[in-house]
């Protein structure tokens, strides 16, 4: 059996992003603007920037920066995106900011661990598995963002638990 974590950041990363993975979930599975999305979701977003954070110490693919270190900072950009305007509640559309940010890091963090997996399938190209993982699961992510978001932000003001 090949290993597949080498070193500390490696074994770090993997707990964060399996925690992320099921925080992440849970986030956008329960109720929102409740205490307990909100301790989940701080979860979320603290792993997340673990799995981040720990990517920058991960060379052995390319021995350098490579494409997924170019997911982390975009997923760096899409966490600190949704998580900055619910914290100052600003600007007046928030919620819908909030919402749409954090719902494609969660998306985002889906892609990278399909991808993950179908690029260690024996004898396949390693970056056209890749756009395969990903665009399947952003393209999936695309069509229920789509389909559940047509009323825009007053279709999710309404499911929100203010308090």
């Amino acid at each position: 059996m090949i290993p597949y974590v080498h070193d500390t950041a490696g074994a770090v990363h993997l707990v964060a992003a399996v925690l992320s993975l099921v925080t992440g979930t849970a986030v956008l599975a329960l109720p929102k603007g409740t205490r307990l999305h909100k301790k989940i979701g701080y979860l979320y977003a603290a792993s997340m920037l673990v799995v981040c954070a720990t990517s920058f110490m991960i060379y052995r693919l390319f021995g350098g920066f490579g494409v997924f270190h170019a997911a982390a900072l975009v997923s760096l950009v899409t966490l600190a995106g949704g998580m900055i305007p619910a914290l100052m509640r600003r600007p007046e559309s928030w919620l819908s900011i909030h919402f749409s940010l954090m719902y494609w890091s969660v998306m985002g963090l889906y892609a990278a661990f399909f991808s993950e997996i179908v690029t260690r399938i024996p004898d396949t190209p390693f970056f056209g598995m890749l756009g395969l993982g990903t665009g399947m699961i952003m393209g999936g992510g695309d069509t229920s963002f789509t389909a559940t978001s047509n009323d825009g932000p007053r279709r999710w003001n309404s499911r929100v638990e203010r308090g």
